[in-house]
């Protein structure tokens, strides 16, 4: 029970990574609040998580709105008085060269992947500044230290992540405070499944090209990413501050002959 007793918050986690993270926290001993926009999604993580004898609750929540994240974090201090863990999952994708994106799809992007970052860290670290502790996870991607066609608008807000994550690290270190960054390759989430049918007329024949590109010769699955989570929620990762954890099945830093 790696996180017995810990308070843990996850954004987006109604599907993909941030489901099976909240799912495999609830079976180390967490109390996983399930934040989604989506409320039908997040009471179904809920509903999962209980029935396999874990502990959760679903607080809605819009990442982009700060009333909204505010009223989020405020109601998770009347229910718990803490918050141990912050899990900044939510977030999406952009595709597209740079002069071919919109300025309301740029904005969007950037107000969900990095506002959405932001906020909830607003709001969550005074808490745990006063309790003089607690572990923030953020959520980058493997992309912020490669080069990648047509992601452009996605590239830039990991990127702005994996940076924010080194800063935050410095100034919250006094409290006891440990911030750093997951930086996953493509994971075979329900998004990717979903470009995979939309963007290719053989999906298999798209698989083909994303499983080309890993050293591992596979995609990665999102209980890949949430162990990877888990380790930097517990104690076990209490010396990493400020460090990217890369889970890109050798993306980046390695390259078939």
């Amino acid at each position: 029970m790696r996180l017995h007793g810990k308070i843990t918050v996850i954004t987006g986690s109604g599907s993909g990574i941030g489901k099976a993270t909240a799912q495999l926290f609830a079976r180390e001993g967490a109390t996983v609040v399930v934040n989604d926009l989506a409320a039908d999604k997040g009471e179904e993580t809920v509903r999962e998580i209980e029935a396999a004898g874990g502990k959760a609750v679903f607080v809605q929540g819009d990442v982009t709105n700060p009333q909204s994240v505010k009223a989020m974090v405020d109601r998770i201090v009347e229910l718990y008085g803490r918050i141990d863990v912050l899990f900044n999952n939510a977030g999406i994708s952009g595709v597209g060269m740079l002069h071919e994106i919109e300025p309301e799809a740029w904005d969007k992007i950037m107000a969900v992947n990095i506002k959405g970052v932001y906020l909830p860290s607003k709001y969550v670290v005074p808490i745990m500044m006063e309790q003089q502790g607690g572990s923030i996870i953020n959520m980058s991607s493997c992309i912020a230290e490669i080069g990648l066609a047509r992601r452009a608008s996605y590239a830039a807000t990991k990127g702005a992540v994996l940076a924010l994550t080194k800063s935050m690290q410095v100034d919250y270190a006094p409290y006891g405070i440990r911030v750093n960054a997951l930086l996953p390759g493509t994971i075979l989430t329900p998004f990717v499944e979903d470009y995979l049918r939309k963007s290719y007329d053989d999906p298999e024949e798209g698989y083909k090209t994303l499983r080309s590109r890993q050293l591992s010769g596979d995609l990665g699955r999102p209980e890949d990413v949430a162990k990877a989570a888990l380790f930097l929620a517990s104690d076990e990762s209490k010396f990493m501050m400020g460090s990217p954890l890369y889970i890109d099945g050798g993306v980046t830093f390695g390259k078939n002959a």
